[in-house]
């Protein structure tokens, strides 16, 4: 892992929809080449953060601030959702299809491609109609078609939530090997197995508010807080 140096600042971030405040204020930072899992119970305004950061999210106060334009450039972050959207195209063609917006020659694209597919394990469906694929393929498709852009900022919101251990160990390899190369990777999950196994770094919300954060051995161990240490032996939390 490299060394972690600060990314983005969020200050007082609020997200309200129809007079209910659904996130926030939060006010935290990120740090750049860091492993965020982001835990919480559900409607705890995980997914509202991830949009919030990726910029898709209106916010009704606060701001968000990326300390290189580079990770705040939406071409340099990337977005895996929890039901994956595929193009009604192949395998092949979905992954293409952001390197040529990019303006990448044929020979450059097709390496790409090539390399992703094994990489994700796809090689044998190639050629096969995406939406046909089932529903770890079409997640490990999501997956490299989002890492093909060799993003510095990959946000996933519950990417294993609904595949098989075979497919979310696949997909975890995947991740810390990027992650290792330098992609920040802030992620949601209900999963605290992979939390543990992936997390460099942990932010707990409840509410809309953030409850605990902080390096993941310290907050798995000794949590500070009654919600956290609740939570993260099982019991239901409101």
């Amino acid at each position: 892992m490299v060394a972690l140096v600060p990314i983005a600042t969020l200050k007082d971030v609020t997200v309200k929809r129809r007079g209910k405040t659904i996130l926030g204020p939060i006010s935290h930072g990120l740090e750049s080449a860091g492993f965020t899992i982001v835990l919480g119970p559900n409607g705890a305004g995980k997914t509202t953060l991830l949009n919030a950061l990726h910029g898709v999210e209106r916010l009704s106060d606060g701001s968000v601030t990326w300390t290189s334009p580079d990770h705040a450039s939406y071409k340099d972050q990337a977005f895996v959702f929890q039901r994956p959207i595929m193009l009604r195209r192949t395998v092949r063609q979905n992954l293409a299809y952001p390197l040529q917006l990019l303006g990448h020659n044929k020979n450059e694209i097709e390496t790409e491609v090539m390399d992703w597919v094994g990489r994700v394990g796809l090689n044998g469906v190639l050629d096969h109609f995406a939406p046909r694929l089932s529903g770890g393929e079409k997640q490990k498709l999501a997956l490299a078609r989002a890492l093909i852009q060799k993003p510095k900022v990959l946000f996933l919101d519950e990417p294993c939530a609904n595949l098989d251990g075979r497919s979310t160990r696949e997909i975890e390899t995947v991740l810390s090997e990027v992650n290792t190369a330098g992609t920040s990777v802030i992620m949601t999950t209900h999963d605290l197995g992979q939390a543990r196994r992936l997390a460099s770094d942990v932010v707990f919300l409840l509410n809309g508010q953030i409850h605990e954060t902080g390096l993941a051995p310290h907050v798995f161990e000794a949590p500070k807080t009654p919600e956290a240490k609740a939570f993260f032996q099982g019991d239901i939390v409101e």
